[in-house]
């Protein structure tokens, strides 16, 4: 199971025995692959309910920053046409 995929592309070296940074370094990328949002979800039973609602508003949040990083590109711009043109 060590040489599985999921296993080995998360694998941190620790240099020069110095074990605490690459505990935080191995934390940070299972906090970015959201392995560990995953582990704590899955220690209990989450009823269906309660699942459809955890993925919806998932979508919902996805959608939003999706349309807001979009709104910000399109505002910082900088070659884009002056709206105000003569003012």
């Amino acid at each position: 199971m060590a040489n599985h995929l999921r296993f080995v592309a998360r694998t941190v070296m620790v240099q020069e025995g110095n074990v605490d940074a690459a505990y935080k370094t191995l934390n940070r990328v299972l906090a970015h692959d959201g392995i560990i949002d995953t582990v704590k979800r899955k220690r209990y039973f989450e009823k269906p309910c309660r699942e459809r609602q955890r993925k919806n508003f998932e979508n919902c949040k996805r959608i939003y920053h999706a349309d807001m990083a979009r709104k910000i590109t399109f505002i910082s711009r900088t070659y884009r046409q002056d709206p105000w043109v003569g003012c």
